[in-house]
């Protein structure tokens, strides 16, 4: 298995790059073999079709915007910033990543729209993968900050409503483009969302003792 890593991610590095110049339906196996260097049957040894390589190409996309929303999210807590502002920074860190490995190419709304043709299972896979980590993260954040949820809200209640605000943005901005616009639209309204979510500070004391109440009886 390790000596066909290499192999995979140069062909995948290859074809990333013949998706970009020539789109989805109009890419070839052969032309991702030529760009790796490789014979058609060298590269039919690792994937079977455009389909099997396609997919290969969306899930370590995927892999690597998970990637980037940890990190991302990783430093704004290290930096001390306040809830809002690492969740606009963690789902701003996975989007500008797939954004950006599509920067500049002619079939960036071909890609998008195939690509959920294409690999629907995937698509539904790492958006649960995506809302998991939010939550994750929202939880880690309240406790470390000492944070309250607004009665009836839970951290994975307000991770499903991000990536409902992030598909509502989506619909003003198709294929997220323009790229700083739709983040900078994307940040106020994921701003205003958690802001609404969290017991401000002055009413965190009445609200904890409330709850510590509720769950004596």
């Amino acid at each position: 298995m390790p000596a066909q890593a290499e192999p995979q991610d140069r062909i995948l590095d290859a074809a990333m790059r013949v998706f970009r110049r020539h789109g989805f339906r109009r890419s070839s196996i052969e032309q991702a073999a030529e760009e790796a260097g490789l014979t058609r049957q060298a590269l039919y040894h690792h994937f079977s079709s455009k389909e099997a390589l396609f997919r290969a190409v969306i899930t370590r996309l995927y892999e690597s915007a998970l990637a980037a929303e940890i990190a991302a999210a990783e430093a704004e807590e290290d930096a001390g910033h306040d809830l809002g502002e690492i969740l606009v920074a963690e789902v701003s860190g996975r989007l500008r990543l797939l954004l950006t490995s599509l920067e500049g190419s002619p079939h960036t709304e071909e890609l998008f729209s195939e690509h959920l043709a294409q690999t629907p299972d995937l698509y539904q896979l790492y958006a649960s993968r995506y809302a998991e980590q939010v939550a994750t993260t929202i939880t880690r954040v309240c406790r470390k900050q000492d944070l309250t949820l607004d009665r009836g809200m839970t951290p994975r209640a307000l991770a499903r409503l991000i990536e409902m605000a992030v598909h509502g943005t989506k619909s003003a901005y198709p294929s997220m483009l323009p790229a700083d616009a739709f983040l900078k639209d994307l940040g106020v309204m994921l701003r205003t969302l958690v802001a609404g979510a969290v017991v401000s500070p002055m009413k965190q004391p009445a609200e904890k003792s409330r709850r510590r109440g509720e769950s004596r009886k």
